[in-house]
């Protein structure tokens, strides 16, 4: 719901393999390129081929490569930009023109990498980062920045993707690529090929920030030039409008953050806020952007008893927050973003995260838009994207539910009709996923906790799965099709995921409350959850497994250690075994900032709570365990390291059995191969399969 009111050496890195000529046109019609049929609920249910029940749906087609993604209308409209997947499983990157005869052209694609985020310079050149879907963590390397026309031509590398000693100088006629501590900060609309860039400033070792500078890019020649910005000190982010100039920075002081703004070019930098890092208080704003009428906004507290935040516009004089917020989603904290029409700077609507992502159109014409899309495609969640400026008869919609993968249409508003463009995955049958719900179950406490109940196909009480999100301080997920939920329930489990206290997204009140509860009281959440659905007669109490990653393998451990009379099994991948071992600086990619500021606050003090990080240590707690346990670790991890997985193991009684180790070597953080996601939810699978059978 929502409610509106009016280096100091030289360095030189690789490029990719290009795989396509510049400029090579398709000779395939729109519908059949890789991923571009018609999305599912354009064809006859008979002629979609299902398998005789979700169990047969094989384990790959929850965790292949989107066949199609992120589809993105040229600033006039009259082009879409759209990533689909090759036969190599690569991404490559395509342009389709909207207006008929469409001819699509392949213009970006690579033989040893992906195509990851892409952006409009103007309606004749996009940019767009690199990442190799295929390869596993350890052969992957930075994003990048290149640049392309949407015919094809003149592509060119902008930020390189690693950093490597130069052995032969680059000869002055040529203008060198930025190093990969340069970031896309934003396109711009001012009638130019430039787009800005933020360089991360670096220390003498190079290994920690000490600021940020802003520099314009030329996408044609690759020259830049630094953005004068009137602002002596380090700066640890900025803000810019569409024509480039600097509205807003935010800097840091110690233990402090500091946001501050100007008027106009030239004016004086005005301070905004100042809170401490990582616990701003209910008076302080954060999120700061500029909207296309030149106007500020913010996220601040709408001080109510959960503490949720709403956006707000500041006041141009004082740049205070105006008395009433511009958008409040009720029960969750604002997330999302402005939709300006581009010919006169108006405010079209507000894209926001509530248990969905959903738009909130203020205008009559939009909203009847949006009310005749939505009674074409029932049942889905129908999100309508217009061309920046505002006057195309084009629009995206991009279709999706909890069974439902994203299907991307095209449509024509002034013939009043949606063509189909394609979808994310058309391997998937909808009929055969699962129905997912977002509720809120009151804790043992009374806190009411906010979590997504996905329930397989048949009739309950089901053996169970707590999956617990990483983070732990982030949002978990909202209503969508997800692979880890949707495969675990075609297996025959119902999955509950918690957005235990700590989570953010939903008010401070909840976020707080997670504030040094590692294995304490956020733990409680998890059992919990498991509680109100046995209660329920949803979930099996004799057949509860708990799982999950980084943080979420920690509290799979702490639950089978603290809570063994709750779960038969656990799964940990990637797992966080002792809190003490995040702040070993050499042990960790984790900040210094948060390890000097944020764990002290958030997870606990070293020295003075030593007694509680030990007591809610699983690997100081390893004797204890008894249930099976699946541990899945990844040799070049640096977040979560190899060692809380290799100590944890080694620390297991020598009576204990119930073992399953998994290591996959060339993995991080994570699994970026597809190949060892796949193994790995194969193994889960059977691992389930074994230790919740019927006994």
């Amino acid at each position: 719901m929502s409610m509106l009111s009016p280096g100091r050496r030289a360095w030189l890195s690789k490029g990719c393999r290009a795989l396509f000529r510049p400029g090579m046109q398709m000779m395939l019609a729109l519908g059949l390129l890789s991923g571009m049929a018609a999305p599912a609920q354009a064809q006859p249910a008979s002629a979609q081929p299902a398998s005789a029940r979700p169990a047969d749906v094989p384990v790959a087609d929850f965790f292949r490569t989107d066949a199609m993604a992120s589809p993105l209308l040229s600033p006039s409209g009259k082009h879409l930009a759209v990533q689909v997947a090759g036969p190599d499983g690569r991404t490559k990157l395509a342009v389709l023109s909207v207006d008929p005869p469409r001819q699509a052209t392949l213009v970006a694609g690579f033989s040893d990498t992906s195509i990851g985020d892409v952006a409009w310079v103007n309606d004749d050149r996009l940019v767009f980062g690199v990442w190799d879907s295929t390869e596993a963590w350890a052969h992957q390397r930075a994003s990048g920045l290149y640049a392309v026309d949407r015919d094809g031509r003149d592509l060119r590398m902008l930020v390189r993707r690693e950093w490597m000693l130069v052995t032969n100088p680059v000869t002055s006629a040529r203008v060198p690529e930025l190093t990969p501590n340069h970031q896309l900060l934003r396109t711009l609309r001012d009638g130019s090929a430039d787009v800005l860039v933020q360089r991360t400033d670096l220390d003498a070792s190079y290994s920690t920030a000490v600021g940020a500078t802003l520099l314009r890019l030329d996408t044609r020649t690759g020259r830049t030039r630094t953005v004068d910005t009137g602002w002596a000190q380090p700066a640890w982010s900025w803000v810019a409008d569409g024509q480039g100039r600097p509205v807003a920075l935010e800097a840091r002081r110690g233990n402090e953050r500091e946001l501050w703004r100007r008027a106009s070019p030239g004016a004086d930098w005005v301070l905004v806020d100042r809170a401490p890092l990582f616990a701003p208080g209910a008076d302080n704003i954060d999120g700061l952007r500029v909207g296309d009428d030149g106007a500020l906004y913010a996220e601040a507290t709408d001080r109510n008893a959960a503490g949720t935040t709403a956006l707000f516009r500041l006041d141009t004089a004082t740049g205070q927050r105006e008395a009433d917020p511009l958008v409040r989603v009720q029960g969750f904290d604002f997330s999302g973003h402005l939709v300006f029409d581009g010919r006169d700077h108006s405010l079209l609507g507000v894209r926001y995260l509530g248990d969905a992502w959903s738009t909130a159109w203020l205008g009559n014409a939009m909203q009847a838009v949006q009310q005749r899309i939505d009674a074409r495609l029932p049942g889905l969640n129908n999100l309508v994207d217009v061309a920046e400026c505002g006057c195309s008869r084009w629009m995206v919609v991009t279709s999706f539910s909890d069974r439902q993968p994203a299907a991307y249409w095209l449509y024509d508003r002034e013939a009043d009709r949606l063509e189909p463009v394609g979808q994310a995955r058309p391997h998937v049958d909808p009929r055969l996923m699962a129905q997912q719900d977002f509720v809120r179950f009151q804790a043992r406490d009374g806190l009411p906790v906010p979590l997504h109940v996905t329930r397989p196909q048949g009739k309950g009480p089901w053996p169970t799965v707590v999956l617990v999100h990483g983070g732990p301080h982030v949002r978990g997920g909202d209503w969508q099709w997800r692979g880890e939920s949707q495969f675990l329930a075609s297996r025959g489990y119902l999955v509950l995921e918690p957005e235990f206290r700590g989570s953010t997204g939903y008010g401070s009140r909840l976020f707080t409350a997670g504030w040094k509860q590692w294995g304490l009281k956020s733990q409680d959440d998890m059992a919990d959850a498991l509680a109100w659905a046995v209660a329920r007669g949803e979930a099996d109490a004799g057949r509860a497994c708990i799982a999950g990653g980084s943080y979420g393998g920690y509290a799979a451990l702490m639950g089978l250690i603290r809570d063994d009379g709750l779960w038969r099994c656990g799964v940990a991948w990637m797992a966080v075994t002792d809190i003490g071992l995040m702040f070993d600086l050499n042990h960790s990619d984790l900040s210094d900032v948060w390890r000097q500021y944020g764990m002290p606050r958030l997870v606990g003090d070293p020295v003075k709570d030593a007694a509680q990080l030990a007591s809610t240590s699983p690997l100081q707690q390893a004797g204890r365990l008894k249930r099976p346990l699946l541990l899945a670790a990844g040799g070049v991890d640096r977040r979560v390291p190899i060692t809380h997985s290799n100590r944890f193991r080694d620390a297991l009684p020598a009576g204990y059995t119930g073992l399953t180790w998994l290591v996959y070597a060339d993995e991080g953080h994570g699994f970026a191969k597809p190949a060892n996601r796949f193994d790995f939810y194969a193994k889960v699978e059977a691992f389930l399969a074994r230790e919740l059978a019927p006994r």
